[in-house]
């Protein structure tokens, strides 16, 4: 079992700044107006592709305190098998995945379904929510992040 080498406290204790830098673009999303649950999901997906074990749990808990069912967090991993997610939502998981794993750019395909169910305002701010669930992974993986205990992280979610 791997350990933590860093914890999530850390960061923002040792790097302050950067800190609220990456909260401040990560809170942008939901200010503009963006689904708080739409964007659970897309954190909660680019979490999972990038293997980061505190973030997957820390969004699952955030999805619950919103409401979402445990169906639709659990089947988040195979959204497209799965019968639980809106048009909007699975232009929004394509579009997290494309941005996630970048491996030849974002295809037309997955830009005009994306383009057809968001407003270029809501896109944009939609990548920058994605931009910052990605940054937020690359600390958590790095580091080893213990995953938030259920009854903590309710709290501090609800704080």
């Amino acid at each position: 079992m791997s350990h933590a080498r860093k914890e999530y406290e850390d960061f923002r204790t040792l790097a302050p700044d950067a800190y609220e830098i990456v909260l401040a673009l990560g809170k942008a999303a939901a200010k503009a107006g963006i689904d708080k649950q739409l964007l659970e999901l897309i954190k909660l997906r680019a979490s999972q592709i990038n293997g980061c074990a505190f973030c997957v749990q820390y969004h699952i808990l955030q999805g619950e305190s919103l409401g979402m069912s445990a169906d639709k967090l659990n089947l988040v991993v195979v959204w497209r098998e799965a019968p639980q997610f809106s048009p909007r939502e699975r232009a929004a998981l394509a579009w997290t995945e494309a941005l996630t794993l970048l491996p030849g750019g974002v295809s037309d395909e997955v830009y005009a379904q994306a383009s057809a169910e968001f407003s270029e305002k809501e896109l944009t701010y939609l990548t920058s929510a994605i931009a910052s669930i990605n940054v937020w992974n690359r600390f958590g993986a790095a580091y080893r992040w213990i995953p938030p205990a259920r009854a903590k992280a309710v709290r501090a979610a609800s704080s």
